[in-house]
């Protein structure tokens, strides 16, 4: 009874943005097709799994750091939503300006196999510095919760639970079919531009429907 009253009564809804900006190719998925490219499923994986525990890292400092003033503070929250829609808008241009240069870099990889242990560790630095995952658990997750419906540190961790569990499967997935279509990827560099343009495009939607809404609480 008593965690019913903490669950989001948005869940659902914070589900779908999760999984839309997790499955726009951002910095983790570039890097995880990037590696399954060139050395194929495992390390793809491998990758995966350091860079979705990097994030969750992450998620639970800012659930930690940020959910007392956003308890506390109506204009920190609009704040936030202001800070994350403008940024993902930014991040979405950037992502389209440079997609040339970052699908061109993503086919020069050229350094020794890694081993798994090093795998795992480059994902998790990936992870952890991703600014598309600071932004959302810093300024979109925190639209979902309620502030009126009990913990919202246990709100926050609920939720990024769930966005590591959809990343998992997502950018695993991407990392699968990557490796197995490897040479198809490497072929031509415009499918990798086209890719990278197509996340860009869904970030810089989220950014705009991020300052809608923000008017709207």
């Amino acid at each position: 009874m008593g965690m019913a009253v903490v669950i989001p009564s948005r869940i659902w809804e914070y589900s779908i943005a999760a999984f839309l900006i997790i499955l726009a190719p951002g910095p983790s998925v570039l890097f995880t097709i990037a590696r399954a490219i060139a050395w194929g499923r495992t390390i793809a994986l491998l990758t995966v799994v350091g860079n979705i525990l990097g994030m969750y890292t992450m998620a639970v400092i800012v659930s930690f750091g940020l959910s007392p003033i956003l308890a506390k503070s109506h204009l920190a929250f609009t704040g936030v939503q202001w800070l994350g829609g403008f940024y993902l808008i930014y991040l979405g241009y950037s992502a389209i300006k440079e997609s040339p240069r970052h699908a061109d870099d993503m086919l020069k990889v050229v350094e020794a196999k890694p081993s798994r242990g090093k795998t795992i560790r480059q994902g998790y630095l990936v992870g952890a510095l991703n600014p598309k995952g600071f932004v959302f658990f810093a300024a979109i997750l925190p639209q979902f919760i309620d502030r009126d419906r009990g913990s919202i540190t246990f709100q926050m961790l609920l939720m990024s639970t769930i966005f590591a569990v959809i990343g998992f499967i997502s950018d695993g997935t991407w990392g699968v079919l990557a490796g197995t279509v490897r040479n198809w990827f490497a072929s031509d560099v415009k499918r990798l531009v086209r890719l990278r343009i197509t996340g860009g495009c869904v970030m810089i939607l989220l950014g705009v429907l991020t300052l809608v809404n923000s008017f709207r609480s």
